[in-house]
C-alpha cells in the first residue's frame, strides 16, 4: 500500500525521518511538503539532517535520504591530473582563495544553468533563505579567484563542527576543485571530519566521498553540530590549506 506523505504546516515539527520513502517508493528520503524556509526551520531541518529540495512550481520538499552521501575530510583524494591543477594554483599569483565574499553572487553562480540542465533548484527564495542563515553565521562560501573573476566556488551550511555541502559552480577547469580543496584542508587543521554531500554523484565518489547509512549519518549530525563552532570569522581558505592537504611546499 503507496504511503502518504506528510504535509506540514508553519507550526508543525518535522516528522520523524523514520517515515521518509524509500527507493522502492521512488523517492528515496522525500520526508515532507510544505511549510516555510524559514531560518529556524532550516535550522531544525540541518540539525535533524534533512534538507529542502525542490523544483519552481512544487511546495517545499524535505528529504533525508538512505544511504547518505558524506566526505570524510580523512577520506579525501587528490588524482594525479588535479594534484597538477593544485600545484599550478599555488604557483599562480593571480590566483586568491577567499571566505564569505559576496555569498549571494556565489548562490547565483551555483544557479546558472548547466549543459542538460533545463533549470535549477536553486530558487529566489531559497537564496533568500539561505542569506539570511549567512547573516547569522550558519551559512558560508568559499571562492576561487582569478585577479577579480570568479572562476568556481561553492557554499554551504555549517552548525558547530559539522559542514553541510550545497552546491557548486565552475567557470574554468576544476575551479569547483579548488574551493572544495581549499576548504577541505583549512577544515583538517581546525579538526573537521565531516562534509555532507546528501547525494551519490560520480564526481563526488572521485574525490573520495562516501555512502553511508541514515542512522550513522544522523549520530555524526548529532555529535558534531553540538560541537563549538568553526572560526569561519577567520578567513579559513588560502594557498596555504593546499600546500597542508598536498603534504608539499608551494
Amino acid at each position: 500500500m503507496n504511503r502518504t506523505l506528510s504535509w506540514i504546516n508553519p507550526d508543525d515539527p518535522l516528522p520523524p525521518t523514520q517515515l521518509a520513502l524509500t527507493p522502492d517508493e521512488g523517492a528515496n528520503g522525500l520526508l515532507a511538503a510544505g511549510a516555510d524556509l524559514s531560518s529556524k526551520r532550516l535550522l531544525e531541518a540541518y540539525q535533524r539532517g534533512i534538507f529542502p529540495w525542490f523544483s519552481k512550481g512544487e511546495p517545499v520538499l524535505w528529504w533525508t535520504p538512505d544511504p547518505r552521501m558524506v566526505l570524510k575530510i580523512a577520506d579525501f583524494k587528490i588524482s594525479k591530473s588535479f594534484s597538477k591543477t593544485m600545484r599550478q594554483a599555488l604557483n599562480d599569483p593571480k590566483l586568491e582563495i577567499r571566505c564569505d565574499q559576496d555569498f549571494e553572487g556565489v548562490m547565483r553562480a551555483c544557479a546558472e544553468a548547466r549543459p542538460g540542465q533545463s533549470g535549477t533548484w536553486i530558487s529566489d527564495p531559497m537564496i533568500r533563505s539561505y542569506c539570511e542563515l549567512h547573516t547569522q553565521g550558519l551559512a558560508h562560501c568559499v571562492t576561487v579567484f582569478r585577479g577579480s573573476q570568479p572562476i568556481g566556488g561553492l557554499y554551504c551550511v555549517a552548525i558547530g563542527k559539522m559542514v553541510f555541502g550545497e552546491s557548486m559552480f565552475s567557470r574554468a577547469p576544476d575551479g569547483s576543485k579548488l574551493a572544495l580543496a581549499a576548504l577541505v584542508g583549512w577544515l583538517r587543521s581546525q579538526g573537521g571530519l565531516v562534509i555532507d554531500c546528501q547525494q551519490k554523484t560520480e564526481h563526488l565518489a572521485s574525490l573520495g566521498a562516501q555512502e553511508i547509512r541514515r542512522q550513522e549519518f544522523e549520530s555524526i549530525v548529532q555529535d558534531l553540530t553540538g560541537r563549538d563552532t568553526l572560526a569561519w570569522s577567520e578567513v579559513p581558505v588560502s594557498k596555504t590549506d593546499l600546500v597542508r592537504l598536498m603534504h608539499v611546499a608551494p
